[in-house]
């Protein structure tokens, strides 16, 4: 059944919780327009389908034209700069660059599950070596973010199907060499444990059974799994395309015959009631494989996981709770949210997007249940990518224009890259193969994020974006501090303590009952000692002015010393955007 549902307006710290966890960060604007509509109103901001906009495909600076339809010649720009060109242009689609105000919150939260789905089915870029087959997989999950209008066909089993033949996957994790009479089971394994069924909850598990009895399934699976996968290659071409999907996938080794592919009955363990992967005769030809009958076999598999029990289903709701919500899932909440949250799954036909909408406009993914104290707001490390993306729109930094101005719009996000990776994060280059330990390594998950090298990173970039240093040049990125303030806060500008309340309550997760005095601060979120450390940040570093308050106030009314107003601004935003509070969603 459905989570009990959050009743009334949003209000701004609610829209802004929303936007953080299903976006990568919102505009002020983007947060008042939530903060007065209910959680089910955002649900037809968030989850726009008709006519929602298609990303152009990235272009080459060297031709100036794109290269993902059309072969690359010795024109084009080296296939590692291509990788790079092509994250770098992925980054403007998760901030909905260039879209319409009207679907620009949709269009982002489509982009994070395309996130989600990197995570979930991980892939390595460097492995893989191909800009297009990395351009082409985030296509495919692309294709299955949303409900695509209530097409059934066009769901998370169904786009687990398509990942076993897809032609990065089968790159990455060896399916290209799985061949009749030496089966690969790299991915037959890691199917199961990861993009599938797993091994239950963790931190709740106790020894294994036995040997190669892994709770959920066994080695014999594992075998027999890969025999299913056998006999696939990948399609440099691209010329294979998916009738579902319109996109490319990989080819059969043999052609018309599937002559690489195991062509014996699969048997499978008690685990899966010791059921069979059968050759569908009515598939093959002349009593031998064919793609088709190759395909219908990793049909019946997926099929045979998910209906043995809901084990699977309930491994994809823990990824996607831990995504979105909180990374420790106990017993308890395992039995209530989880399961719940599983049986929408179900009862959905296995869509993402049903699960999501009942959990955004759940009570418990805003305050963790009626009467807790502990709630969900700043429990979560923010990614680097969350970080990064999430100051940029925070501040709406003018970005430079993919199609008019694309050899800055290149160095710049290829500056966000460097600092990216320094703060701990690879884009497309998870350090393990079940993919960024955030995401999934028990049991300390997202505060991996967080070391004293990537705390200074942190805080570097956003010196370096707030103070327009040359760490972000060129690309003539920076910050217009003032003009951002006259922008968004005129109407509290003039008040220094008013302005830093309003800031925090943008900014920061956690930000009711703010007070600067410390004999009054029981109930506030954000203790009276780190806002005045703010406000000392703002008028008292150095200490200018005999009365600091009120000579602010009298430089932002009368528009005078404007280099004193703008240090004094950047050295709030700089304290800001550097405290504790704003590393967490």
């Amino acid at each position: 059944m459905p989570l009990p549902a959050l009743v009334g307006t949003l209000g701004r710290k609610r829209a802004a919780h929303l936007l953080r966890r299903a976006t990568f960060g919102s505009t002020k604007a983007q947060i008042d327009q939530v903060a007065a509509m209910t959680a089910s109103e955002a649900m037809d901001l968030l989850f726009i389908m008709n006519d929602l906009a298609e990303p152009e495909l990235p272009i080459d600076p060297e031709t100036g034209i794109e290269w993902i339809s059309t072969p690359t010649t010795d024109a084009n720009s080296g296939e590692s700069d291509l990788r790079s060109y092509l994250k770098s242009w992925h980054f403007g689609q998760l901030l909905s660059l260039g879209i319409a105000s009207d679907q620009a919150i949709s269009y982002a939260t489509r982009e994070k599950i395309t996130f989600l789905f990197h995570t979930i089915f991980t892939t390595i870029e460097s492995k893989v070596n191909s800009s297009k087959s990395i351009y082409y997989q985030s296509s495919l999950f692309r294709k299955y973010s949303f409900d695509d209008n209530g097409d059934p066909d066009f769901n998370f089993k169904a786009l687990s199907k398509k990942i076993c033949v897809e032609n990065a996957m089968l790159r990455y994790l060896d399916g290209d060499t799985n061949v009749l009479g030496s089966p690969n089971e790299n991915f037959g394994r890691e199917f199961l444990e990861l993009f599938s069924i797993g091994r239950g909850l963790e931190g709740s598990l106790s020894p294994l059974p036995a040997p190669g009895d892994y709770f959920n399934y066994t080695e014999q699976d594992v075998q027999a799994a890969a025999l299913v996968f056998s006999g696939f290659n990948i399609d440099t071409s691209y010329s294979n395309i998916d009738p579902d999907t319109e996109l490319p996938k990989g080819i059969v080794r043999g052609g018309t015959i599937a002559s690489s592919h195991d062509n014996t009955t699969k048997q499978f363990s008690y685990r899966f009631n010791d059921a069979t992967v059968t050759p569908n005769i009515d598939l093959l030809q002349g009593g031998s494989p064919t793609e088709e009958s190759a395909l219908d076999e990793i049909d019946q598999l997926v099929e045979m996981i998910y209906n043995t029990s809901n084990e699977a289903a309930k491994n994809i709701c823990r990824k996607i709770y831990r995504f979105y919500v909180y990374y420790n899932i106990d017993q308890t909440l395992d039995d209530d949210i989880i399961e719940n949250l599983t049986q929408t799954f179900i009862n959905s036909g296995y869509k993402i997007q049903p699960v999501l909408m009942d959990l955004f406009q759940s009570e418990h993914f805003y305050e963790a249940g009626a009467g807790t104290a502990n709630d969900n707001f700043g429990g979560i490390i923010k990614s680097p990518m969350d970080l990064i993306l999430g100051t940029l729109k925070h501040l709406e930094v003018t970005i430079p224009d993919y199609q008019t101005d694309l050899a800055n719009y290149y160095t710049f996000m290829g500056n966000l890259q460097r600092s990216m990776e320094s703060q701990g994060m690879v884009y497309y280059e998870p350090s393990e193969v079940a993919g960024y330990p955030a995401y999934h390594q028990f049991p300390i998950y997202n505060r991996s994020w967080i070391s004293t090298n990537y705390l200074a990173e942190r805080y570097q970039f956003v010196q370096r974006l707030v103070d327009n240093m040359d760490g972000m040049e060129p690309g003539g990125v920076g910050v217009d501090v003032v003009q951002f303030i006259k922008d968004e806060f005129s109407a509290v500008a003039a008040d220094a303590n008013d302005l830093i309340i309003e800031l925090c309550r943008y900014f920061l997760p956690v930000n009711d009952n703010l007070t600067f005095d410390a004999a009054a601060d029981d109930s506030s979120e954000i203790t009276a000692e780190r806002l005045n450390y703010f406000l000392m940040a703002f008028l008292y570093s150095p200490q200018i002015d005999a009365d600091p308050e009120g000579s602010w106030t009298f430089r932002w009314n009368n528009l005078v010393d404007d280099e004193v107003v703008t240090q004094q601004l950047k050295n709030l935003i700089n304290a800001l955007l550097q405290s504790p509070e704003y590393q967490l969603s």
